[in-house]
């Protein structure tokens, strides 16, 4: 077992995040980043923009991180013992390109109420200042949820766009990640990330989120794993894991899931974002 210490859960109580834990070997993150590139290879157009969300559902690499046992025991920690897959994301900066992140909480638009639920953040390749690793405002987690400017604005890899002003930068905090090494951060933490200035890829692969049972999307349906203990609510429909690589089946199922994921972002909204 491999349960967070006391240490980390102040570290989460107090800043919103706890960073770094380790989950993965250099190997199994090495092998996660080839199965991700064949999917980009044999599939061009599968992860790209909206399509990186729920690659967990055509990739076993990916599934196996999910139900990691290191990930779901540290998860168990802070939301308790029944945890449900909500979705992934896949955050890939190439070198050089514009990419980045504006400030915002992940609580604003997601739709997942009450905040029983924590978003892991996975680093595929080494994640640090240089290629874009992101950046936590320590403790805005204790705060109300702070007005959010949708700026549809080039390179954001946002959905809207949805930005925090005034982050004050004294109280930033880069987390640097070793490939294999993840972090933990809080539904309502103000976080960001900067672009990718070096000459490789930085991937990160989110689990966002897992949830406790109790949860409910209050936006729209979320289909979601049992990924460890019982579901004594049944708020949401179960979906499985993946049959093989790139399964005709499970390729329908995610596209299904990402549609649901579109209405949930965008819900109020007058305009759609590239992501």
């Amino acid at each position: 077992m491999t349960y967070l210490s006391s240490n980390q859960l102040k570290q989460y109580e107090d800043q919103g995040y706890i960073s770094p834990i380790e989950v993965l070997s250099s190997r199994e993150a090495l092998e996660a980043r080839e199965e991700i590139e064949l999917i980009e290879k044999k599939m061009p157009n599968e992860i790209d923009k909206s399509g990186r969300y729920n690659v967990h559902l055509i990739s076993p690499k990916l599934d196996s991180i999910v139900h990691n046992s290191k990930i779901l025991d540290a998860v168990e920690s802070i939301i308790g013992k029944n945890i449900l897959v909500c979705s992934t994301t896949l955050f890939i900066k190439n070198p050089n390109e514009q990419g980045f992140v504006s400030y915002h909480q992940d609580a604003k638009y997601i739709g997942l109420e009450p905040y029983n639920w924590v978003t892991a953040w996975v680093a595929i390749t080494e994640s640090n200042e240089e290629n874009g690793c992101m950046r936590m405002w320590s403790g805005s987690h204790k705060d109300d949820l702070k007005d959010h400017n949708q700026m549809f604005n080039e390179g954001n890899l946002l959905t809207r766009g949805q930005t925090v002003n005034n982050v004050p930068k004294e109280k930033v905090k880069p987390l640097i990640l070793k490939a294999g090494q993840m972090s933990l951060h809080h539904p309502k933490v103000v976080h960001g990330s900067e672009q990718n200035e070096s000459n490789d890829r930085r991937i990160g692969f989110v689990i966002q989120s897992y949830i406790g049972t109790n949860v409910q999307q209050v936006l729209g349906i979320n289909n979601v794993q049992l990924a460890r203990g019982l579901d004594e609510f049944n708020y949401h429909k179960k979906i499985g894991r993946p049959n093989s690589l790139m399964d005709k089946n499970d390729l329908k199922i995610k596209k299904l899931e990402n549609n649901n994921l579109q209405e949930i972002f965008y819900k109020g909204s007058t305009k759609k974002g590239t992501y």
